[in-house]
């Protein structure tokens, strides 16, 4: 088994409680980390024996440009997409991060993390 991570993508997305969140936007961070069995990979060099990072940017990118009011079914919704895109996950974990969130002072951000297990 191997670890893939792709680590702190960036997005300008609308997700959000409040009704200006949803029109307004903010930054938000996505990290996420991929369990499956890459041996074929690392004997072939092939990238058709492996998990594609570009095919999960581009779902992750697809999740987050919908609208959503929690992080969390943003989350559920990225983690469903590599699982359905790629039957052999063993492990996903992702974290949504929203940065400076309005909540009333300085926060830096707040961060929701899901992990299912295939």
């Amino acid at each position: 088994m191997a670890i893939i991570e792709i680590e702190n993508m960036e997005f300008y997305a609308y997700h959000g409680c409040f009704k200006e969140e949803q029109v307004v936007g903010n930054q938000f961070q996505v990290s996420i980390l991929i369990e499956a069995d890459t041996q074929a990979a690392q004997e072939s060099d092939n990238l058709n024996d492996t998990i594609n990072y570009q095919i999960v940017y581009n779902l992750i990118k697809k999740e987050m440009q919908q609208k959503s009011k929690l992080l969390e079914h943003v989350a559920e919704r990225i983690v469903s997409a590599v699982h359905e895109n790629f039957s052999d996950v063993k492990r996903v974990w992702v974290k949504v991060s929203k940065l400076n969130p309005p909540l009333g002072g300085k926060i830096e951000k707040v961060s929701v993390s899901l992990e299912r297990k295939f």
